[in-house]
């Protein structure tokens, strides 16, 4: 068979290619686009308490989706000590303008001061609908109550994350220091706060769902 040549082989070569270009992985929107920008909005659990700032778990956190592809920043929007009440209060200026998604942390200090779970799940209700009403998407961290709180009071405090998660259709991390909690190398002497080496155990589990909050985040 004669050997094609000239604009007709041309044409051809065009083709295979734009078809090769259809056919093949589409690099990830975060790796190809526009850096997403994200705020972890949180207590002393995610502000990286009594550890060095490149430790907190939001840069951490940046660092391990950096080295997957991603074009991210998370800015820290931890306050030790917070409540969800106190982090409902400062919303509006702890997540600017131009935010792409919230990791929302909060919970732990109201489980710890015994307060009533019915105020908690306000309190993140509103904040996930404020940020809602921005068109700023959420993913939900959840904590579990401490055992020694009694059945009822853990019952109600647990149910809380997954039920939001359910009616707001926000992806969920069940509980923030799962690995973490009850290991006294990956915590401060206190016995409640990650150690830098507990914050990575905490980045390493965590990072499947954040990178199911950016997919859908690169749908938008």
């Amino acid at each position: 068979m004669k050997r094609q040549s000239g604009p007709f082989m041309t044409i051809i070569f065009a083709c295979a290619a734009a078809l090769a270009a259809m056919v093949a992985p589409l690099p990830s929107a975060q790796a190809q686009g526009r850096t997403i920008r994200l705020v972890a909005l949180g207590d002393s659990l995610s502000a990286g308490y009594n550890l060095p700032q490149e430790a907190a778990f939001p840069v951490v956190l940046e660092r391990a989706l950096k080295a997957k592809g991603y074009k991210v920043e998370v800015a820290n929007a931890g306050v030790s000590g917070d409540t969800t009440s106190g982090g409902l209060d400062r919303l509006d200026w702890s997540v600017p303008d131009g935010t792409d998604g919230v990791i929302l942390e909060l919970g732990a200090n109201d489980m710890l001061r015994g307060l009533d779970p019915a105020g908690t799940r306000k309190n993140l209700e509103s904040i996930v609908e404020r940020l809602k009403s921005r068109n700023i998407p959420v993913m939900l961290a959840g904590m579990y109550a401490s055992r020694n709180l009694g059945a009822d009071y853990v019952q109600k405090f647990d149910s809380i994350y997954p039920d939001i998660a359910k009616k707001h259709d926000l992806v969920l991390y069940p509980f923030f220091l799962d690995g973490v909690v009850g290991e006294r190398s990956l915590n401060l002497p206190d016995g409640m706060h990650p150690t830098a080496k507990g914050v990575e155990i905490i980045v390493e589990r965590i990072l499947p769902s954040v990178e199911s909050f950016l997919a859908r985040l690169s749908q938008r």
